[in-house]
């Protein structure tokens, strides 16, 4: 980004920020915490720096002929919702039938943290991870269920506690074949709470 601010103006944003609160940004409790904030953000939102198509690009075609589904389960990932900015807590369960190349399992894992080091909202995460595991893999099927909890609804607006979302994508035999897709939402399971 062009006109990243630096990370002075951050830190004074978030001077701002304390004060619309109707804090003291100078007192001692928070004299540090728009340095602590912005090293926070730096976290919270390095996916933009990674390239996901990336960290796909390498694969393997040894696999003796191993023609059957490989399903990553209980993916934990923490994102922030673009609307509010508030937390999105969750797990992502990611399912591909190789044609002739797999990709090592951390792999994909790094691809969902990726996307949810960004400002997300849940439909285009999940949306975002099978469309790259689909472009770069180029797998028979691919599919992707994505649970989590959504704090801009727990701890704002309408208060429901303990609410989690559903959300998935299925391509090629995960959206044509019936049986594919059952077979994959079997191996993924019952979705479990999310402790809400």
């Amino acid at each position: 980004m062009a006109d990243k601010p630096s990370r002075e103006e951050a830190e004074r944003a978030v001077r701002t920020l304390l004060k619309y609160a109707g804090e003291d940004p100078t007192r001692e409790g928070l004299a540090d915490t728009p340095k602590r904030v912005v090293k926070s953000y730096d976290e919270f939102y390095c996916g933009y720096d990674q390239d996901p198509h990336q960290i796909l690009s390498r694969t393997f075609e040894e696999v003796s002929g191993y023609d059957e589904m490989v399903v990553l389960r209980d993916i934990p990932f923490s994102s922030h919702c673009e609307h509010h900015m508030a937390p999105i807590i969750g797990r992502a369960h990611i399912g591909y039938l190789p044609r002739n190349k797999v990709v090592g399992i951390s792999k994909l894992a790094r691809v969902v943290e990726t996307y949810a080091k960004r400002l997300q909202v849940q439909e285009k995460m999940t949306a975002q991870i099978a469309d790259c595991i689909q472009d770069i893999l180029d797998p028979l099927g691919v599919g992707v269920v994505i649970q989590a909890t959504h704090e801009c609804m727990s701890t704002r607006g309408v208060n429901k506690d303990g609410v989690s979302m559903v959300t998935s994508r299925m391509a090629g035999a995960f959206r044509k074949d019936e049986k594919t897709r059952r077979e994959f939402l079997a191996v993924v399971g019952p979705l479990n709470s999310l402790g809400g």
